[in-house]
């Protein structure tokens, strides 16, 4: 969904089968799991992701330890992670940050009414930080230049195929993304299976070469981590900015050279559909420290120009 939302069902949680490790955490203000974590899900049927009827949201990680399976569910007044596998002390360790703890939601300042009431009734919005990098980067490479559904099929093809089972009682058919190596051998014809054209997949191959070095840009200021993720051929402003806004929660990184977003904030703010990224950029100028956050905002208020143009064709390069 626009704005990054998932539905989260309330009510008692489930309770998994097997406890793993757990950690409990009460957030210092109102906490919305499915507009918080929502941004790191790569389409419905994302195997590294799954929000549950019960109200929990699980997640499927290669940490720095290893692969991880969290589980994050509302418990009274605050939030229980479980967590199995080589990664789960890794992940309940950076449980806060991945639900916002690290952002700042006080910070903004509304500028506009639309983007006021959007704030005002999404009050559990928080800017998730994963900590990991390489988890957004190589979806972030896959939605280069195509339809959002033909970069979520690829990405779901590639992780179930190439990828590991979740640890622990995850729901069915959830999986690990592959670890860098395992993406430097997928095959050139499973690259094309999936729907991926030679540009996106050597970007993917050049950025695992290199993996170490980019997961490093986690521990740096958003800025400085974009310019060395744009050291890597093929991942320019729109990738960088896509990766960070989940790694590391920047609420100041929007996103330009996208085909949508500048008409979207353009008829939003300001009434023109025609919007580019020049304008864009000088109406989210009030919003500077927090255009992220601003444009998130305009997203969720749902206020979109019609479409009057086709969408952009789907290759089926697979089948050439």
């Amino acid at each position: 969904m626009r704005g990054g939302q998932v539905g989260v069902a309330g009510g008692v949680p489930r309770q998994a089968a097997g406890p793993g490790r757990v950690r409990d955490w009460v957030p210092d203000g109102p906490l919305d799991l499915g507009l918080v974590l929502g941004p790191l899900r790569r389409g419905p049927g994302d195997p590294t992701f799954r929000a549950m009827p019960d109200g929990s949201v699980w997640r499927a990680c290669r940490t720095p330890a290893g692969p991880g399976t969290l589980r994050v569910c509302a418990y009274g007044d605050g939030v229980r992670g479980q967590a199995w596998g080589p990664g789960a002390e890794w992940l309940l360790d950076r449980l806060p940050e991945l639900l916002g703890a690290a952002d700042d939601p006080s910070a903004f300042v509304p500028r506009h009414r639309l983007v006021a009431l959007a704030r005002h009734r999404r009050p559990g919005l928080r800017l998730t930080r994963s900590g990991l990098v390489l988890e957004s980067l190589i979806p972030s490479i896959l939605e280069q230049k195509v339809t959002t559904d033909e970069a979520y099929r690829a990405w779901r093809l590639l992780v179930r195929k190439f990828g590991e089972p979740a640890p622990g009682p995850a729901p069915g058919r959830m999986y690990v993304m592959p670890e860098p190596r395992t993406w430097a051998l997928i095959p050139s014809w499973e690259w094309h299976r999936a729907g991926v054209d030679n540009k996106r997949a050597s970007t993917i191959l050049r950025a695992v070469r290199v993996a170490g070095r980019l997961e490093e840009a986690a521990g740096m200021e958003p800025g400085v981590a974009r310019a060395r993720l744009e050291v890597v051929p093929g991942v320019g402003p729109w990738t960088s900015a896509e990766t960070v806004q989940r790694s590391h929660g920047a609420p100041d990184e929007v996103t330009v050279g996208d085909l949508h977003l500048p008409g979207i904030v353009g008829w939003a703010l300001a009434g023109d559909r025609d919007a580019d990224d020049s304008v864009m950029l000088e109406l989210l100028e009030p919003y500077a420290g927090q255009r992220h956050r601003a444009a998130r905002l305009i997203l969720l208020s749902g206020r979109v120009p019609g479409r009057r143009a086709p969408k952009m064709p789907r290759w089926d390069i697979g089948g050439l």
